[in-house]
């Protein structure tokens, strides 16, 4: 199959088949489905979102640390419409490290705006190396372009690392001395693992440069299930800031962008951070990491390499010593080892090409959701579980993984040459 510029294979496109978010793969919470239900479905929300949404958000983020006014904040179904509106106000083309989530390249190119990728510093995913974004944003205006715009996520999808804050602030230094704007996705920050081996104190850009910063949080990352979709918006507390808010708002409106009755029920309730919902999240977090841990230990055993998981509900895997064993079975990229993985362990592995990094790398993310349990009873159990790996549907999906993985290697170490 040919590819086209952004490295998909035809048939195969960056939208319709972009990989979801990870999802918890949990029922969801009773009191979270009982505010959702009690919501009316005949009082529309407004753009932007009703006040009490919107005082829900202010009070997630002042417990952060990060004071925020009502008049800051905006609330969308997902965080896609956000960042569609953010970059459409913004104008510019725009930056994104490499690689970066899967729906943050589209909002782009549906507005007709050109996409640039930075590479990542060694250290982890999600934020740009700084030199090299000081080299690409003066290449490109040397070019001819015109930068507005960096995109970074200080907890990764996909490669499931947390930025250091020294590297983070950086990062960020070089973009604001470059008059770039920020918009910070957010939506996997209350996910940060909490290994005590690799701890990582997770400050977002928003806390180290206020005015340069907006801030992106989509509520089915660490919150909300799938079906209640809802995202949230911090905005700088300047004049720039609140003019950058209204325009938000005018493609918010134009696009009729509003969240649904149920879901905005439901993330007001999320956001207000009862202890049923902030306890759920704890075993959630912890259950994935568990699981995660259980994942990485399988890849490296195998030939493969992976940075140790520290956020979400993922692993970012490279597989590239492991590329003759895959090529006798046709595979030679990322979209190959897509369709390959996907058939033999029946669940899905998005290739590292959806995440906009190079087609003929042999990387993939592997979430963490479908080791879990097929039914919502072996999940509940994996929630418990104080040793969620040893329970037998953990152990079975652990397996085929492990077999998958095996086969190649064996090739590999046929392959090797003796010492």
């Amino acid at each position: 199959m040919r590819g086209n510029d952004s490295g998909i294979l035809e048939g195969h496109g960056t939208v319709r088949y972009g990989p979801p978010l990870p999802d918890a793969g949990l029922p969801v919470l009773p009191e979270l489905a009982a505010a959702a239900t009690a919501a009316d479905p005949a009082v529309p929300e407004p753009p932007g979102g009703a006040p009490a949404l919107l005082d829900a958000a202010s009070g997630y983020w002042l417990r952060r640390g990060l004071p925020t006014a009502p008049d800051q904040t905006a609330a969308a179904p997902g965080a896609a419409p956000l960042l569609l509106a953010l970059t459409a106000a913004i104008g510019g083309d725009v930056l994104l490290p490499r690689p970066s989530p899967a729906w943050w390249a589209p909002q782009a190119r549906l507005l007709g705006r050109s996409v640039f990728r930075v590479a990542t510093p060694a250290e982890c995913g999600g934020v740009p190396d700084p030199f090299a974004l000081l080299e690409t944003v003066r290449r490109v205006r040397a070019e001819g372009g015109d930068p507005r715009l960096l995109v970074l996520s200080v907890a990764d999808d996909p490669t499931a690392t947390a930025a250091p804050p020294e590297i983070l602030h950086e990062a960020v230094e070089a973009a604001a001395a470059e008059g770039l704007h920020i918009v910070s996705d957010e939506t996997w920050r209350d996910t940060v693992h909490h290994d005590p081996a690799r701890a990582t104190v997770l400050i977002g850009p928003a806390e180290m440069l206020p005015d340069h910063v907006s801030v992106v949080t989509d509520l089915v990352g660490a919150y909300l299930p799938p079906g209640l979709p809802a995202a949230v918006a911090r905005f700088p507390g300047t004049e720039r800031g609140a003019a950058l808010r209204a325009r938000v708002l005018d493609f918010l409106t134009a696009l009729g962008s509003v969240p649904s009755a149920p879901a905005a029920a439901a993330a007001t309730y999320a956001l207000g951070e009862p202890p049923e919902i902030t306890e759920r999240l704890r075993a959630a977090t912890a259950l994935h990491a568990r699981v995660a841990d259980a994942v990485h230990r399988v890849v490296l055993d195998r030939g493969g390499l992976a940075r140790p998981p520290e956020a979400g509900r993922h692993l970012y895997a490279d597989l590239e010593r492991l590329r003759p064993a895959l090529a006798a079975r046709g595979v030679g990229d990322a979209q190959d080892l897509e369709d390959h993985l996907a058939q033999r362990l029946g669940m899905p592995a998005p290739g590292g090409h959806r995440f906009g990094d190079d087609l003929a790398a042999l990387r993939v993310r592997l979430s963490t959701s479908p080791f879990l349990g097929a039914t919502p009873g072996e999940r509940m159990s994996s929630l418990i579980a104080p040793e969620p790996a040893e329970l037998p549907h953990v152990q079975r999906a652990l397996s085929m993984l492990e077999s998958a993985l095996d086969d190649l290697g064996s090739d590999v170490k046929g392959w090797e040459s003796p010492r």
